[in-house]
């Protein structure tokens, strides 16, 4: 079977994809017509006698690794350590998981290989990986029928894609939530973003979650993703943060892994300034980053951080660390506090719970699809809400249709532990209604 790639433009400015002169509407329509016509048409056959279920399932998981930008080599590697452990446990409704990885290299050209890779390989979903090129796989992968389970979330496409099944609320939800917070605590905010098309999302999210909250607009720095200092960008977010001296102004740095060397010019430049608060995201810094940037004496220590779910401290990732300790312990590629691993651990989650409702059925890409459009409710142990996808949810009028999780968390950095700031789950499914992507 051959697949024609949507007609997909690259971001060029906000946060919604630029494509063909059809309104958003259309778009919604176009994307819930491509669907039907996927469960139709697609590559995957009819179980019928002959089917052998005692064949492997071979899925797919892709990030990027040993680059001058963001690296999550951690996914690639827990998804091989969660396959060991469920083939140990007997596998899947008795049959083996096979996980075939791929280097995502932060490239365009990469990850479309990875995608051609998955539909050489016939594979039945791509799970729990990262990329910032949706626009150049997600047709392949639509081509062919593939499902793509718990994207990173970092690209528009994640959530307008009828064939992702996204497992937490990507940078919107973050970004607004981050917002929100931030309203209510700080003078002028000062965002330092990637100046990349994954950037230019950035700030009207952050402003969506600050106007809710009544406040200003973020001063918006862009900044060079593969840059070794950044001393001049942190001397203009001081000054710009502390252009109100009666109050405390916010320094957001969303840098991805670049954001320590970010933080490391800040805290040079800083001291000829007044102080000022930093918050960033879950994804430019975790634990790891905080013990490896000197703990309590770290230039986070008091930052607020958004993320997708609950602190690593807490018990509910007991079950994903004893994975790790049984199949990965002592593999340094994989940290159970990296928003990556995490995300990788609930979308196999979620690929398990299908797989397990098929029964004896025949398990494929069509397989896979038909049940997760047919509204299967998947429990992930109360790490996200319970997860169920739909063609139209609550904000495809703000071009987020496949959006199904808008929850975040609140944590601070306190004592060099990055801890919660607040129990439980925060819904920002109003504030990113309300935002202006236009």
């Amino acid at each position: 079977m051959t697949g024609s790639p949507r007609n997909r433009s690259r971001l060029r400015s906000g946060f919604l994809p630029r494509r063909t002169s059809r309104p958003l509407g259309a778009g919604a329509l176009a994307s819930g017509a491509l669907a039907a016509t996927i469960l139709v048409t697609g590559c995957g056959v009819v179980p019928g006698p002959g089917v052998d279920n005692d064949e492997p399932i071979t899925v797919m998981t892709w990030a990027p690794e040993k680059t001058n930008a963001t690296n999550k080599p951690g996914m690639p590697a827990f998804a091989k350590a969660y396959a060991r452990w469920v083939n140990a446990e007997g596998g899947i409704n008795g049959r083996e998981l096979n996980v075939i990885t791929c280097n995502e290299r932060n490239d365009s050209v990469a990850a479309s290989r990875c995608a051609r890779t998955a539909v050489k390989e016939n594979v039945v979903a791509v799970i729990g990986s990262y990329s910032q090129h949706a626009d150049t796989f997600l047709p392949t992968l639509e081509g062919a029928g593939i499902p793509y389970i718990g994207g990173y979330g970092i690209t528009t496409d994640e959530f307008t894609s009828p064939l992702s099944y996204p497992v937490n609320g990507g940078q919107p939800a973050l970004l607004a939530g981050l917002g929100r917070a931030l309203a209510d605590v700080c003078g002028p905010v000062t965002l330092i973003r990637p100046d990349t098309i994954a950037g230019d999302q950035l700030p009207p999210l952050l402003n969506s979650g600050l106007s809710a909250g009544s406040h200003e607009p973020t001063a918006d720095q862009r900044a060079a993703e593969e840059a070794t200092e950044y001393d001049g960008q942190a001397q203009r977010a001081l000054e710009t943060s502390t252009a109100d001296p009666e109050a405390e102004g916010c320094v957001v740095p969303a840098l991805g892994d670049r954001t320590s060397t970010f933080m490391d010019s800040f805290r040079r430049a800083r001291t000829d300034h007044p102080d000022v608060r930093t918050a960033t995201v879950l994804g430019s810094v975790d634990q790891t980053t905080i013990n490896t940037t000197g703990g309590a004496s770290s230039p986070y220590e008091g930052s607020y951080v958004t993320g997708w779910y609950p602190a690593s401290s807490d018990s509910l990732w007991e079950p994903m660390k004893d994975v790790i300790k049984k199949e990965a312990f002592g593999d340094n590629r994989i940290d159970p506090a990296d928003a990556g691993v995490q995300t990788t651990w609930i979308a196999y989650t979620v690929f398990k719970q299908v797989v397990e409702s098929l029964g004896g059925d025949e398990v494929s890409a069509d397989t896979v699809t038909r049940t997760l459009n047919g509204g299967l409710k998947v429990d992930t142990g109360g790490l996200t809400p319970t997860l169920r996808w739909q063609f139209q949810d609550k904000l495809a009028a703000v071009g987020f249709p496949r959006l199904v999780n808008a929850n975040v968390t609140f944590q601070e950095v306190k004592n060099g532990r990055l801890v919660a700031d607040r129990d439980g789950f925060i819904d920002v499914t109003d504030t990113l209604h309300d935002t202006d992507l236009a």
